[in-house]
């Protein structure tokens, strides 16, 4: 009986190895390896079309230079930039549309929908319609000259103060629908005692909205920081697109950096080096998002 057993179980195991091995052959390939490989590259120097014989070991020479580079700093900083604006502006705007679509609206599905087109559509498509809104001749410029808002009408590509406003704006739009989809979700499994409650002590709808609603949903808005800030850290479509064939370094982001350096200069130290920087900076402001929300989320 025992040998019988033994025998089962090592072929259930078997038959588990080979159900998860295709999953596992892919992780290996396409991510532990790749990031180990980044990790090796990233003390070397070494460009793509030298061959393996002209690559030389560095040690932290890569990483030095990067600290001591004007433009990866510029780069750094537009990233950041694009985290701490983008983030709570699209978070924000989700939680007010999904309070209101939350309501006795006509015709909230096809609302939406509407909304979460952007985010199943084409970054490249988006950001190029995005990209001739924002022309020196083109709608955007013309509705604010019409309003006053302007004297004349502003080059979005190459100035430096307001290039990062159609990147932000773009990503802001793109990303709404998904949030506003959890959102809502979160928002309707809130009992509807608590608010019954609420009114009888005659809170009003804003104290409702503060008291209750976000408090109820904060595990989603926690969810949606970290993954947000996550994405938006590696921000590179939407920036791609406003960047192209222009000499602007006013809006380039670290992966937009890190994609020029490794695909354009095929230089894959340095980018190597970025690209472990970037790591770093992700894992250790996911870390103090974990540890903040310890204070303010609802379980």
């Amino acid at each position: 009986m025992k040998k019988q057993r033994s025998s089962l179980k090592k072929g259930e195991n078997i038959v588990g190895w080979a159900f998860v091995a295709p999953t596992m052959l892919i992780f290996f390939v396409l991510t532990a390896f790749p990031f180990f490989f980044s990790i090796f590259l990233s003390m070397a120097d070494w460009k793509f079309f030298n061959g393996w014989d002209k690559l030389k070991f560095v040690g932290l020479e890569n990483f030095v230079e990067l600290f001591e580079d004007e433009d990866f700093w510029n780069a750094m900083k537009n990233t950041i930039i694009y985290t701490v604006t983008i983030v709570p502006l699209s978070i924000g705007i989700s939680i007010v549309f999904a309070y209101g679509m939350n309501g006795r609206i006509f015709g909230k599905k096809v609302l939406r929908m509407l909304f979460f087109i952007p985010y199943i559509s084409s970054m490249v498509a988006v950001g190029a319609v995005f990209r001739m809104l924002f022309r020196e001749e083109a709608v955007v410029n013309n509705l604010l000259l019409d309003l006053n808002l302007i004297s004349e009408p502003i080059k979005w590509a190459i100035n430096a103060k307001l290039s990062k406003v159609p990147i932000i704006l773009l990503s802001v739009w793109c990303s709404i629908g998904y949030q506003l989809i959890l959102f809502t979700a979160a928002m309707q499994n809130v009992p509807n005692g608590l608010y019954e409650a609420a009114r009888i002590d005659g809170a009003n709808g804003l104290q409702q909205f503060i008291k209750i609603t976000l408090p109820m949903i904060s595990p989603t808005i926690f969810y949606l920081v970290i993954t947000r800030t996550m994405s938006v850290l590696k921000i590179f479509g939407s920036v791609n697109v406003f960047t192209m064939n222009t000499s602007t370094k006013s809006n380039t982001s670290v992966v937009v950096d890190i994609y020029n350096t490794a695909f354009v200069k095929y230089d894959f130290g340095p980018a190597s080096a970025m690209s472990m920087i970037l790591f770093v900076l992700v894992m250790v402001v996911t870390a103090i998002n974990f540890w903040g929300q310890k204070k303010w989320v609802h379980y």
